[in-house]
């Protein structure tokens, strides 16, 4: 981007915080569930009710250390939870639960894309665990607290001020993120806050190696947000020095209307908390057979498989990303190239799960979530964002192998398909009904389905041709209009000719009979 002056250049470091996948909450058993009723999720443990004690959610600890270990951080065998201090009404103890000196992992890094084929290392001081807040709602006048999500346990993860630019920042959450979404450790839902983000922004003269007064962005809640929030402060935090000023410390807030930062209180340091160790918590011990267990299950991360993809099956960038955003997805794609075996061209079998299994799981979620849809909807109706992108991010609970229990019958109608026994439309069809089958617990073959529902295509010559000798007599004057020049026009008769079969017709048949018609027209013939 470019500053107001170029002289300058900016130090930005980020903290995200992102809700782990579990069932229950970090220390208690309450769900861990969003969009309930308000205040519905809670106990005396969540709600610090006196003689309530902690008790640590394994599943947390299992989620927050996959995620030190996708992201290259050390695993320390011994950790110790703390008391946080602060005082605000969402926080019923007043304290957090947190990790302060002795966190769960430290030293890590992420290589980032910054494009041109370049990529460039951003270090990770620690990734720790603690326990979300409560929920502040502002209606009016009046504020009301929820305290469903006290308690969520949240990994946070703590960059080094290694990122120059706002669009470095984007590209650094968007590949933690991609990590997290891939391996099931978070939803990474930044419109729900499963995944948040805090800017730290200070600005200095190229070339000085001092570091300048910072500020903090809290809470920002979108990757376009991110970039507009530091753009606004960089530029203003410069404009403030070149007028003489002074930068202050604080924490700000975006107003994604404005455009702007805004002031929201003085910046806190770590003494202000008062961090002490949490007395009713013994230390987090992890033993070498627990850490390399959760080493084992990781796998191939979503970047290494991106680049395999496009590689060894020259698939295209953005199809390789699709692929990989989720992980059954990603298993579902490299268990149909195995199946495959080199019988097919792979980019088809792509292009059939990205536009057409993908599809079919969008509409039979919304089918099956009305209610859902609507409730997210509405809640999200502020930020303008589309119902697609709505039933896309839910698209993580469903798995071909649990709706389709055998990968092979998706395989077999893609083969269906390229055999020429049904036509893309057909295939769509049976994919349909394979989807239904299994909702209903029934079981069919393709070659089943394709008989009961009459999807066989047209493929013999004569009858084919004969279809488009009556198409070509009743549409004499678009025949002549087509022989005149008029190219489109041919179109028009490859639609006529699938009319008139109910769209059974070979479609690659029907454009060789028709060409050959045409010109032997056009030849007098």
């Amino acid at each position: 981007m470019e500053y107001i002056d170029n002289s300058f250049e900016a130090v930005i470091g980020l903290e995200v915080h992102t809700q782990l996948l579990t069932h229950t909450k970090m220390f208690c058993s309450c769900p861990n569930v969003f969009g309930k009723e308000p205040n519905s999720l809670v106990c005396p443990v969540c709600l610090a009710l006196p003689g309530s004690l902690p008790v640590i959610n394994l599943n947390a600890v299992e989620l927050a250390v996959k995620a030190a270990i996708a992201i290259n951080l050390n695993i320390n065998k011994k950790s110790l939870f703390a008391r946080k201090n602060y005082f605000y009404p969402d926080l019923p103890k007043g304290y957090q639960i947190s990790q302060f000196q002795d966190p769960v992992s430290s030293n890590g890094y992420l290589m980032i894309d910054i494009g041109g084929g370049m990529e460039k290392k951003i270090r990770i001081n620690r990734l720790h665990i603690e326990e979300d807040a409560g929920k502040l709602i502002h209606a009016g006048l009046n504020s009301f607290v929820d305290l469903n999500r006290a308690g969520t346990p949240l990994a946070e993860i703590v960059s080094e001020p290694d990122l120059s630019s706002p669009a470095e920042a984007a590209a650094y959450l968007k590949d933690l993120r991609d990590i997290l979404v891939y391996l099931e450790i978070s939803d990474g839902n930044m419109e729900e806050g499963s995944f948040r983000c805090d800017a730290n922004i200070s600005v200095r003269k190229k070339g000085d190696t001092n570091l300048g007064t910072r500020t903090e962005v809290k809470n920002v809640n979108s990757f376009k947000f991110v970039e507009k929030a530091l753009e606004y402060e960089i530029n203003r935090q410069i404009e403030l020095i070149l007028g003489g000023g002074k930068v202050v410390q604080e924490t700000l807030l975006f107003n994604s209307k404005t455009g702007k930062t805004e002031s929201m209180r003085g910046k806190e340091e770590a003494h202000d908390y008062r961090y002490f160790e949490e007395p009713d918590l013994p230390p987090l011990i992890l033993t070498d057979g627990f850490i390399q267990k959760i080493k084992d299950s990781i796998g191939e991360l979503p970047k290494a498989k991106r680049q395999r993809y496009i590689n060894d099956f020259a698939l295209s960038e953005y199809d390789a990303e699709v692929l990989t955003q989720y992980k059954d997805v990603a298993n579902d794609f490299d268990e149909l190239v195995k199946i495959n075996n080199g019988t097919i061209d792979i980019k088809k079998i792509a292009n059939w799960i990205i536009n057409e299994w993908m599809l079919e799981l969008k509409k039979r979620w919304a089918t099956d979530n009305p209610e859902h849809v609507q409730e997210r909807a509405a809640l999200h109706e502020e930020n303008s964002i589309p119902i697609e992108k709505i039933i896309n991010e839910d698209l993580i609970n469903f798995k071909m192998n649990e709706i389709i229990k055998d990968r092979k019958y998706f395989f077999d109608m893609i083969m269906q398909v390229e055999n020429g026994k049904i036509n893309r439309n057909g295939g769509r069809l049976v994919l349909h009904q394979l989807v239904e089958n299994a909702k209903n617990r029934k079981v069919q073959s393709v070659e089943k389905i394709i008989n009961d529902l009459n999807l066989a295509q047209v493929s013999d010559d004569k009858g084919i041709e004969d279809i488009i000798r009556q198409v070509l007599e009743e549409n004499q004057k678009e025949l002549e209009d087509l022989i005149g020049g008029k190219d489109k026009l041919f179109g028009f008769f490859v639609g006529e000719a699938m009319k008139k079969t109910k769209g059974k017709a070979n479609p690659k048949k029907v454009n060789e009979i028709l060409n050959k018609h045409i010109e032997n027209y056009k030849s007098g013939i």
